[in-house]
C-alpha cells in the first residue's frame, strides 16, 4: 500500500527528514513516487487521488501469493478512506461492539466505524481503541472531509510499514521499502510498532500513551545519516494525557509532546 500526504495535512516529527538527503541522492515529487508505486504492479494496482495533491492512495490488489502471505484491504465509507494490512483475530466481538453485522464487515471497514464513531461521539481515548485490536495489522485512515490522517502499526511485528519526506514535504507511507527509499532518499525510518500517528495529534504510543517518546539517530550501510526512528522512554512521563470523555476522538488530540 502507499499513502501521500501534503504537509499542510499531516506534520511528521522533523527528525524524520534527513539533511543527509540534500548532499545524496535527491528526494521525488509524490506524484513520481506514485508513478512508481504503480508501474511496478500494472495488472492489480489502483489509487485515488484528493483535491490539488493534497492526498493519494494507492492499493495493489492481492494475487494469490499475497494472499497467503498477508490480507490487503482498501475501502471508503463516507468520505473516509482505509487501507489495512494483516488481519484482526477478534473481528467478530468488535464487529457486535461498533453494531457491523460480521458477514459483511472486514477489517477495513471496522476500522472506519471505529475512527467515525470515535470522532462523532466517542467515549474513550484513541489509545485504548488501538490497543483493543487483537492480531497483525497496519491501516491507514485519511477523513477526505476534514483532511486528516491517522496511521497505526500493531506490536506483533508481523507487518512492516515505513515513512519518509517527499521532495516537496509532503509524507508518504508505505509497506514497500524500496519505493520509500526511491522517493525519500534519506529521509525515511520504520513506522515503529506499538504506535499511532494524528495529523494533528502527532506521533504516540498507544501501548504507553503515559510515557513520552525519543527519537533516535540512524545510519544506514554505508554510515549516512537517515531519518530517526522512536522509541518510548519510560523513565520519563508525559504531563498530560489524551482526553477522556466525549472530546476524546481521533480528530482532536491534545498535543503531549
Amino acid at each position: 500500500m502507499l499513502a501521500i500526504f501534503h504537509k499542510a495535512c499531516a506534520h511528521p516529527p522533523e527528525e524524520l527528514n534527513s539533511p543527509s538527503s540534500i548532499k545524496n541522492k535527491p528526494k521525488k515529487l509524490p506524484e513520481e513516487t506514485l508513478t512508481d508505486f504503480l508501474s511496478r504492479n500494472p495488472e492489480n494496482s489502483s489509487s485515488i487521488s484528493f483535491g490539488k495533491s493534497a492526498a493519494a492512495l494507492a492499493y495493489v490488489r492481492p494475487d494469490s501469493v499475497l494472499s497467503l502471505r498477508q490480507q490487503r484491504l482498501f475501502c471508503g465509507v463516507d468520505d473516509i478512506y482505509c487501507l489495512f494490512l494483516g488481519s484482526l483475530n477478534n473481528l467478530c466481538s468488535l464487529n457486535r461492539q461498533y453494531g457491523l453485522a460480521s458477514k459483511c464487515s472486514n477489517e477495513a471497514m471496522l476500522v472506519i466505524e471505529a475512527y467515525r464513531t470515535l470522532r462523532d461521539r466517542g467515549p474513550y481515548p484513541a489509545d485504548q481503541v488501538v490497543k483493543d485490536l487483537d492480531g497483525t495489522f497496519a491501516f491507514v485512515i485519511y477523513d477526505s472531509k476534514n483532511g486528516t490522517v491517522f496511521v497505526a502499526l500493531g506490536s506483533d511485528g508481523g507487518v512492516k510499514l515505513y515513512w519518509g519526506i517527499a521532495a516537496d514535504g509532503s509524507v508518504v507511507i508505505c509497506d514497500d521499502v524500496e519505493v520509500i527509499k526511491a522517493g525519500c532518499a534519506k529521509s525515511f525510518a520504520p513506522f515503529p510498532s506499538g504506535f499511532m500517528f494524528h495529523s494533528e495529534g502527532g506521533l504516540m504510543s498507544f501501548e504507553h500513551p503515559m510515557h513520552k517518546i525519543r527519537a533516535m539517530p540512524r545510519t544506514d550501510s554505508e554510515g549516512v545519516l537517515c531519518g530517526a526512528t522512536f522509541k518510548v522512554d519510560l523513565y520519563q512521563r508525559i504531563n498530560s494525557l489524551p482526553r477522556n470523555g466525549s472530546a476524546a476522538n481521533w480528530t482532536e488530540w491534545d498535543s503531549h509532546s
